[in-house]
Order: structure tokens, then sequence, then C-alpha cells
């Protein structure tokens, strides 16, 4: 029986500039890694790509001025709210900047204890040691600090409050609340800044009559000639690129996906499944953070990666169905009752533990640890036998 099963091989590759043809570049890395650790490819095997490459050699990257013009043209003169933006200086300190050059005044309103994300505003611990745990109050920023004394983030040592009013100049003030529609005691227009809850908080600020509410898929979600763009996640899924600038989530990541899935067929003979993957959906024990940061783990994927695993639970099947049998006739047995597993184990007993997620989010998460965020440049990752299991030779 063969020893290993799942591998995945974080790829380096050359760095990726406006205008480079990523899909060759992307197969060209594959192929010599394939080559250097002797691999053998199968029919099935995944290739993952970061969307930063896919956006990178779009070139879809846009400035602070044009968020700015973007926002005045659809939110006018007046104050506007700006609620529920998550606590990241690489994610959103870049959006607030392009924000508050296009408003005359900027009401924020926090959640607290945590962001949607889980980065915390301030210590949950601190804060119940301070007899607040519903956090079903409404604080403005003086009040929050007087009642907490300091605001910072546990891990960073920053002061959100304080940096990103910094950012606006004097021409925002913060409030405190979890709440979406407290945001409408101080003005009527409003940008919603939550990812993954942005459809529910727009409805309800609507139905509690907001006047104008854009989310930051609204922002820069026109095709335009000027600057990147977005047209269905605008600004959200994005981060900075330098001063002044930030990169854009991908566009046409399935298309992207498709050409790399007909060109790897094409130099291999094998069908490659094919993804872009930001932000993994996973949870950090230690610091409460779940990572996902953008709109979705993959913009783009093969036909190969959809849906859930439908896998029967090992150790369960060990303990009930084979129990008694040791050795090389429990191994025989568990492969053969793997290879007679019924299509669909959602109801069934033998699947019991295994976790309901989607493929492609599990890859994506997957291939978020391998290539990490940081300086291992490795923006591709080389994922081998991901769909074998215990029967499989």
């Amino acid at each position: 029986m063969r020893t290993y099963g799942t591998c995945a091989f974080g790829v380096r590759a050359p760095i990726i500039r406006p205008g480079d043809d990523l899909v060759s570049i992307v197969a060209d890395s594959v192929l010599a890694t394939v080559e250097e650790r002797k691999i053998n490819l199968k029919d099935k095997d995944i290739i993952a790509v970061t969307e930063a490459v896919l956006a990178k050699s779009q070139g879809n990257l846009a400035t602070t001025d044009d968020i700015a013009n973007d926002v005045r043209a659809k939110m006018g003169e007046g104050p506007v709210g700006l609620i529920f933006p998550i606590l990241s200086r690489n994610r959103f300190t870049g959006i607030l900047e392009g924000i508050i050059k296009g408003v005359d005044e900027l009401i924020i309103q926090l959640s607290y204890p945590f962001d949607e994300v889980g980065n915390p505003l301030v210590s949950i611990d601190k804060l119940y040691e301070l007899g607040v745990y519903k956090f079903d109050k409404a604080y403005t920023s003086e009040e929050f600090y007087n009642l907490v004394g300091s605001v910072e983030h546990p891990f960073t040592g920053m002061d959100y409050i304080k940096t990103y009013l910094e950012i606006c100049g004097g021409k925002a003030k913060v409030i405190l609340s979890n709440d979406p529609t407290e945001i409408l005691k101080y003005t009527k227009k409003v940008i919603g800044a939550d990812i993954h809850s942005r459809h529910r908080t727009k409805k309800l600020l609507q139905a509690n009559g907001a006047e104008k509410v854009l989310s930051l898929t609204d922002i820069l979600s026109e095709p335009s000639t000027e600057h990147g763009y977005h047209e269905e996640y605008g600004v959200l899924g994005s981060n900075k690129s330098k001063d002044g600038q930030l990169k854009l989530f991908p566009r046409a990541g399935q298309e992207f996906a498709e050409k790399l899935q007909a060109e790897m067929k094409k130099r291999t003979g094998k069908t490659i499944e094919c993804m872009v993957y930001g932000d993994g959906a996973f949870k950090d024990p230690v610091g409460g953070i779940w990572e996902l940061a953008d709109p979705v783990v993959s913009p783009g994927f093969t036909s190969g990666l959809l849906g859930t695993p439908s896998e029967i639970k090992l150790k369960y099947v060990a303990d009930n169905n084979i129990e008694g049998l040791t050795g090389a006739e429990a191994e025989a047995e568990m492969r053969k009752f793997i290879l007679n597993k019924e299509k669909d184990l959602k109801t069934s007993k033998v699947s019991l533990g295994t976790t309901p997620r989607r493929i492609t989010d599990l890859v994506g998460s997957l291939s978020d640890l391998v290539s990490g965020s940081g300086d291992k440049g490795t923006p591709i990752v080389l994922i081998t036998g991901y769909f074998d299991n215990y029967a499989t030779e």
C-alpha cells in the first residue's frame, strides 16, 4: 500500500509585474518544480495561484484619489457614516484614506470588542473585568476611553481608534456600537465596510430610514480605463500596494483558472484542477482572528473543485464496521469499504465528524497556509493526491 497521501508544494515564481503572461509563468514554474522534485503529475492534481499575483499581472490598481472621486460622486455633500470596518492597516487604511478625501465629514462606527473577522479592538477579558459583557451599549470614543482606559490591540499594540482618526485629520469622529442602525442618529448616508454581513446590514439600514447606502462593493465597481475596478466586489478584498495606491481583488478569476487548466493539459496531457485563492477560511485559536478578509476564498476555479467532500470517518468505521479485524485484514476491509461507499454520505453515520465545507474553501485554506503572506516567495501551490484516499494504490 502507498505510504503517503496529500502533498502540497509551495512553488517559487518570478516577481510579477503588470502585463505579464501569468498563465505561462505559472505553468513554467510548476513544471520546473515537478522536474526538480520528480513529481508524478496525475489527473485531478491541483494548482492554486494567489489572487495577489493575478491582480498584479492585470494591473488592477487604483489610487486613493480614485476612491475619493467615486465616493464624492455617489454620496454627495454632508456627513457620511462608515460602519463596521475591519481593524487592519493593510486591508483598510488605504480605503479609509480614499473615503475621507471624498466626504465633508465622516462618522466611523466600530463594532466591539471585535471586528467582523475577530481582530480585538480591546481585550474581551478587560471588558468582562469592568462588568461589560452584553456589548449592547453605544459609546462615543471619549466614553469608551473613559471606560477602558487604553485601547490597544493585544498583539500589534495598535490603537485603531487613534489610528483611524489620525488618518482622517480632524474630519471624523468615532462611535462604538454593534447595532448597525446607531449610525442613523448621525447621518442618513452610510457606507457599509463589513464583508460577509454586508447584505444584511444594507437591508437593515434601508429598512430603518437610510437615504443612501453603499457597500465597499459599490466603490470603483464600474469598468474604467483610467483605474482599476471590480464589477462585483469594488474595493472589497483590496490591500495596500504602496502609499496612495491599492491593489484590488482580481477580475476574471474564472477565465484565468480555465486558461491555466487548458495550458497544463496541452503541456502534460493531464487534467489539472486550477484555482485562484485569497485568504483561507480558518480561525486562529489563540488570536481569535478569522482569516477571511476577502469576499470569497476563491474567485475562480475549474469544475472539478465544485462541491463538498463525501468521505467516511475512518476512525468511526474502524471502531464500528470492522471492529475485531487487525493488520492486513483490517486494511483490506477498510479499502473495500471505501471503494463501495455511497456517493452521498450526508445522513450516514459513517460520515460522522467529517467537516461539511466546500472543496474550494478547504483547498484555498490549505494553499494560504502553505504559501503564507510574507517573504516565502511561493504564490503558487501545487497539491498532489488531494482526492486520493486510503484505498488509492
